[in-house]
């Protein structure tokens, strides 16, 4: 049985763990399931935004599964060591890559927004799970709850939680959570400005799809760059991410038709139809003489 459901409506691809069983936790075969998914949504055109949930009302994702059948404590102990020295090819921490290539398969950042609607408990690697690979976050009033749970074993985690956290909260909310290790509620996490919204549990899904269209409405190319901006430049120098920033804005005013039919949808006072096309290769720019190089400064004079 398929332990993740996935499916695609309205431009919005639709992730969500299905093994209420057993808390949705993230074992082999979600974890190889999970990583496939997030590889389909990547490449599919055809899907701008991603809904990731759990099945049930009791669990979002409460892990990863600890207990390996056939596998003694001493035998495990002895692989998490010997992988400090002599990791795997394709893995990244310990963890095999997958869409992403940085964070491991089953919670990458891709360039697609990603909205969590956290529907029970988010725990341990669940609780990576939403730190990393989603970007707007809705939790249910009643259910959803929040653990880092590795603190109390004693582990900092061999997952990005810790590394995350503290980049998305402030200091001292993280470390009351990281420190105590105690679950906390949607309230809470709402004050600390770990999630967007809560939300009676009936409306999660809906209120997720009312974000999901709003997104998947804009044009398709600048919400990917947008994305991807602010994952990959947001700890390099501030002068150097803008300039990053007016890079990617010339390359989308200039390569992608999004950019004409933005302009032009608001000079005609219609609603745009962005379709994420790009501009074929076309001829260069015809020699100037000198009259026409010193207008053209001038009007670059004049804009700026």
């Amino acid at each position: 049985m398929s332990k993740i459901l996935y499916e695609k409506r309205n431009k919005i691809g639709y992730i969500t763990l299905n093994n209420p069983e057993k808390a949705n936790i993230l074992d082999r075969q979600t974890s190889d399931e999970i990583s496939e998914a997030w590889k389909t949504v990547w490449e599919d055109r055809d899907v701008r935004v991603v809904i990731l949930t759990g099945t049930g009302n009791r669990h979002f994702c409460a892990g990863h599964n600890l207990a390996l059948p056939g596998v003694t404590a001493e035998e495990r102990d002895r692989i998490r060591t010997e992988a400090i020295f002599s990791p795997l090819a394709g893995s990244v921490n310990g963890a095999r890559i997958g869409a992403d290539g940085r964070l491991g398969d089953h919670y990458p950042q891709i360039w697609k927004p990603v909205i969590g609607a956290i529907n029970g408990w988010a725990a341990g690697a669940g609780f990576y799970l939403m730190l990393t690979s989603t970007d707007i976050r809705i939790a249910s009033r009643e259910h959803a709850r929040f653990k880092f749970a590795l603190l109390s074993q004693g582990w900092v985690g061999g997952g990005p939680g810790a590394t995350y956290l503290t980049r998305q909260v402030a200091h001292a909310d993280a470390m009351r959570i990281l420190l105590s290790d105690e679950p906390f509620d949607a309230e809470e996490a709402l004050r600390i400005n770990l999630i967007n919204e809560v939300v009676p549990h009936e409306q999660l899904v809906e209120r997720a799809e009312e974000i999901a269209a709003q997104i998947a409405a804009q044009p398709p190319l600048a919400v990917r760059m947008m994305k991807e901006f602010i994952i990959r430049f947001r700890d390099i120098p501030i002068t150097e991410a803008w300039r990053v920033q007016t890079l990617m804005n010339t390359l989308l005013t200039q390569l992608t038709t999004d950019g004409d039919e933005g302009r032009a949808a608001f000079v005609e006072k219609r609603a745009p139809n962005f379709t994420g096309g790009v501009r074929q290769k076309g001829e260069g720019y015809p020699e100037l003489s000198d009259e026409e190089w010193e207008r053209l400064d001038q009007i670059r004079r004049d804009i700026l």
